[in-house]
C-alpha cells in the first residue's frame, strides 16, 4: 500500500500541459477512482488497465485505487494516460522504482497489455520537454515522431510489461535481439503530403493573369481569389502555389508537423518541410474547416495548413459561415475556440485561396454579359454575395481567369516552369526578409504603421490611386494597406529598392474586379 507518481501531458489545443499522474493504494473495498476532470476516454482507463497488468503477469491491487491527474482543474482528454496510470499504480505497490515519477509516458493500452499509438505524440512530447522532462517512454511506432522533439531521451515500448522490465532495469526479450526501448520498424507510412510529383506550373496553359496573380501572392504570402468559367484553370494554378512556395523554417515545420500529429493526418515521422495544402469540400461544417468539435476543440483544415495554402474551390456553396469564421484566423493568424470545458487556440496562418464561378450555372464569362447564362440577374448578383465585403477585403489579389480559348489551347507554346518562378519567388522573399528582419518574414504580416512610417512610405506621388481609391470607396483602410503590401511584393519579384508607381497600379488593379463591385 503506497502512492506512487508519474508524469503524462495532455493536450488543449496544440499546447501540451504537464500532468502529474498520482496513484494511491488504500485498504477497503476493491474500487478504482479516477479524479481530476477527466472525460469518458480517460475514465475507460481504469478497466485498461486491469486488463493490461492481468496481461502483464502483473496482479491489479486487490484494494481501492485512486488517481488523480494533476492540475485537477485542467480538462483532460483521450487515451495517452493509459500507460501512465499503469506505471503509477505498479510504483505505488513497489512493482517499479520511485524514479518513475521524472519521467513521461504517453501511450494508450490494450486488454493483452499492449501499447498502442496515440495522436498528438509530438506535441505531448513538447510539453513535456519545455516543463524540463529529459526522458519519455512512448510507443514504439511513434519512436520517430518523438524524437523530432531535441534535447529529450525517447523510450519505446510495445508492452506494459516491457516498460516493467525497463524501469527495473531487467532485460526484455520478447523479441531477440533487441534491446528494450529500439523502435522496431511497423512497415512504411505511405503517401503524405510531401509525397509525389509536384504540379508544374509550366502545365497551365496561356491564363498570365492567373500565373502572374500566383506568383506574386506567392512572394507576399498573400491570399488570392480567382472568378472565371469552369474549365479555365482555377483549381491548376491553386494546386501549383505550394509548389512555388520555400521550404518551411524550423518554426513552421515543427509547428505544421505537430498541427497534423494532434489531428492524426501525420503520414510519416518526420517534419513536414513542404508547405502543406488542404481543399476542403464545400460541405463541411465550420467545426471541419475552421475547428471544433464536441469537448475540446481539435485542428480542422485551417490549422492543417498552418504556413501553407488553404484553397476553398466554388467558394460561393460554403456556407456563409463557414466563410466568415475564417476572418479571425486571416488577420490574427490563430483559431481561438471557446468550449465549455476550456478554450484552444490553434495555429493557423496560412494563405488563402478561393476560386468561384461567376455564376451557379457556370456558364457566364467573368466580367462578360453572358448571354450563355441561363440564371437570372438576381440569381447572379445574389450567388457572389455569398462572399461578405468583410471577407473579401481581407484578400489582397482578386482576378478574374477567363476560358480558354480551343486554338490557343492546342497551340499554346508551355509557360515558365515551377522551378523558375519559386527562384524569383525565393529571391523575393529573401529580400522581404532582409528589410523587414524575422519579426516579419513576408510582406503580408508587415503592420499597416510600419508600411506607412517615414521610412518605408513610398512618395505621395507613387500612393496616388491608392488614396483615390480610399476617396472614392473603392478601397477601405484595410484595402490601402492590403494593396501596399501587394505592391512591395511587386516591387520584390521585379529587384527593385521599392515600389513605383508601376507597381502600386498593379496592386490596386488586383482589388477592383467588377463582378464583385
Amino acid at each position: 500500500m503506497g502512492l506512487g507518481r508519474t508524469l503524462c501531458a495532455a493536450l488543449v489545443g496544440l499546447e501540451g500541459h504537464v500532468v502529474e499522474v498520482e496513484a494511491h493504494v488504500s485498504p477497503g473495498l476493491v474500487q478504482w477512482v479516477v479524479v481530476g476532470l477527466p472525460d469518458t476516454g480517460v475514465l475507460e482507463a481504469r478497466d485498461r488497465v486491469r486488463s493490461a497488468l492481468v496481461a502483464s503477469r502483473q496482479a491489479p491491487p486487490q484494494a481501492r485505487v485512486t488517481v488523480n491527474l494533476s492540475p485537477a482543474g485542467l480538462p483532460k482528454s483521450g487515451t495517452a494516460f493509459d500507460l501512465g496510470v499503469a506505471v503509477s499504480v505498479l510504483a505505488a505497490v513497489g512493482q517499479v522504482p520511485q524514479t518513475v515519477a521524472e519521467v513521461g509516458h504517453v501511450g494508450e493500452l490494450g486488454l493483452d497489455g499492449s501499447v498502442r499509438s496515440v495522436p498528438g505524440v509530438l506535441p505531448a512530447v513538447l510539453g513535456l520537454v519545455r516543463a524540463g522532462v529529459r526522458r519519455v517512454v512512448v510507443p514504439r511506432r511513434d519512436v520517430p515522431e518523438a524524437r523530432l522533439v531535441p534535447g529529450v531521451e525517447v523510450v519505446g515500448v510495445g508492452s506494459l510489461a516491457e516498460a516493467v522490465a525497463l524501469h527495473r532495469g531487467e532485460p526484455w526479450d520478447e523479441h531477440p535481439g533487441e534491446p528494450p526501448g529500439r523502435a522496431r520498424p511497423e512497415g512504411d507510412p505511405a503517401g503524405g503530403a510531401e509525397g509525389g510529383r509536384v504540379p508544374d506550373l509550366a502545365d497551365v496553359v496561356g491564363q498570365q493573369m492567373g500565373r502572374r496573380a500566383v506568383e506574386v501572392v506567392a512572394a507576399g504570402a498573400h491570399h488570392l481569389l480567382m472568378l472565371g468559367p469552369p474549365g479555365s484553370g482555377k483549381t491548376m494554378l491553386a494546386a501549383r502555389l505550394p509548389g512555388l512556395l520555400p521550404d518551411l523554417d524550423d518554426a513552421d515545420a515543427l509547428t505544421a508537423t505537430s498541427v497534423h500529429s494532434l489531428a492524426g493526418t501525420l503520414a510519416a515521422p518526420r517534419l513536414l518541410r513542404r508547405p502543406p495544402f488542404e481543399a476542403p469540400h464545400h460541405t463541411s461544417s465550420v467545426a471541419a474547416v475552421v475547428g471544433g468539435g464536441t469537448g475540446l476543440p481539435r485542428p480542422g483544415a485551417a490549422s492543417r495548413a498552418h504556413a501553407g495554402v488553404l484553397f476553398l474551390d466554388e467558394c460561393p456553396e460554403f456556407r456563409r459561415g463557414v466563410l466568415d469564421a475564417l476572418r479571425q484566423p486571416l488577420e490574427q493568424g490563430v483559431v481561438e475556440v471557446q468550449r465549455a470545458k476550456g478554450m484552444a487556440r490553434l495555429p493557423a496562418r496560412f494563405q488563402l485561396v478561393m476560386a468561384a464561378n461567376p455564376c451557379p450555372c457556370g456558364n457566364a464569362s467573368a466580367g462578360a454579359r453572358g448571354e450563355r447564362c441561363r440564371c437570372a440577374p438576381r440569381t447572379r448578383q445574389s450567388y457572389l454575395a455569398r462572399l461578405s465585403g468583410p471577407l473579401l477585403d481581407r484578400v489582397d489579389v482578386q482576378v478574374e481567369v477567363p476560358g480558354v480559348a480551343a486554338a490557343l489551347w492546342a497551340s499554346a507554346e508551355p509557360g515558365e516552369s515551377t522551378a523558375v518562378v519559386a527562384a524569383r519567388v525565393r529571391s523575393a522573399r529573401a529580400t522581404a526578409r532582409q528589410r523587414w528582419g524575422p519579426e516579419w518574414p513576408t510582406n503580408a504580416q508587415v503592420p499597416g504603421t510600419v508600411l506607412r512610417s517615414p521610412r518605408h512610405r513610398p512618395a505621395s506621388s507613387v500612393l496616388a490611386p491608392l488614396v483615390r481609391g480610399v476617396d472614392r470607396g473603392t478601397l477601405t483602410a484595410r484595402g490601402y494597406d492590403r494593396a501596399l503590401r501587394v505592391a512591395w511584393s511587386i516591387a520584390d519579384l521585379a529587384g527593385r529598392d521599392g515600389p513605383g508607381a508601376d507597381e502600386v497600379s498593379e496592386a490596386v488593379s488586383f482589388r477592383t474586379l467588377a463582378s464583385l463591385a
